[in-house]
This record gives structure tokens, sequence and C-alpha cells, in this order.
């Protein structure tokens, strides 16, 4: 008895693999996962709440009458014409100096203060009623 040929007879040859049938991923739920995505960043940012900072600009109108009124700001502590003060008390005592809210207050950073820090007291000053304070710019090497 002749045994079949089986690879002459399916033209492919004995094969246990299942053919398989190359298949296009379906890219739309990434899709929909990005459009998601982009609409919950933008429902979650916010937009428009930019502050300005009102600041007197040096060498503008008027000049620097009455005693000095030099705050210094560093990352742990505020000095008042070099003397360490508690933040607290800072309002009154230049409250003491000023003769009105429109005397001028000098406020300079120390070179490692943070900028939140220093708007954060700029904040409260405007808050006791200084209109006029000029930040120092902090010089290159001091």
């Amino acid at each position: 008895m002749a045994v079949p040929d089986v690879q002459a007879a399916s033209g492919r040859g004995l094969s246990f693999e299942s053919e398989r049938k190359f298949r296009r991923p379906n890219l739309t739920p990434m899709i929909d996962v990005v459009f998601l995505l982009l609409v919950f960043f933008m429902l979650a940012s916010r937009f428009g709440l930019d502050q300005s900072l009102p600041l007197a600009v040096a060498g503008g109108d008027g000049g620097y009458s009455g005693p000095p009124r030099l705050v210094t700001v560093l990352p742990g502590a505020v000095a008042l014409n070099g003397v360490a003060i508690a933040e607290a008390d800072l309002a009154a005592a230049l409250w003491r100096l000023a003769e009105s809210p429109d005397d001028i207050v000098v406020l300079r950073p120390g070179p490692t203060t943070k900028l939140q820090r220093v708007v954060t007291l700029l904040d409260g000053l405007a808050a006791a009623g200084f209109r006029r304070v000029v930040l120092l710019e902090q010089a290159d090497g001091t």
C-alpha cells in the first residue's frame, strides 16, 4: 500500500502552525486616550492668572527722604537697616521710620533667597500700606 504524499497533496508541506493573517493594529482606542488626556489637561490647567508686582523704578519721580528703610531678605530671617527683626514686627518698625505710605522702602534679597520669599514679603508690605517698594537686584558675586 502506498502512503499518500502529504506534501504534494497540499502544496506547502506538513505544517503544524496555523496560517496567520497580518492584522493592522486598531488606532482608535489610542486616539481616544490621547484626546481624553488633552481635554483633562486643558480643564485642569489655569489660564490668565498672572500677577504683576507693583515696584517703583529707581531714579523715577521724587527722591528718597527720611531715615534709611533698607530691608534685607534672607532665607530664614529679615533685617531692617542691618538689624535682625521678626517678620511679624517688620511693618510696625517700618511705620516708625516712615512719614507717609509713599515713602520708599528698599528691599534687598540675599544671595540665596528664593523669589517666592521676596514676593511674600512684598505682599506683606503692600498689605501693611506701603505703596513704594524698590527691589534691588543682586549684583554678580555679592
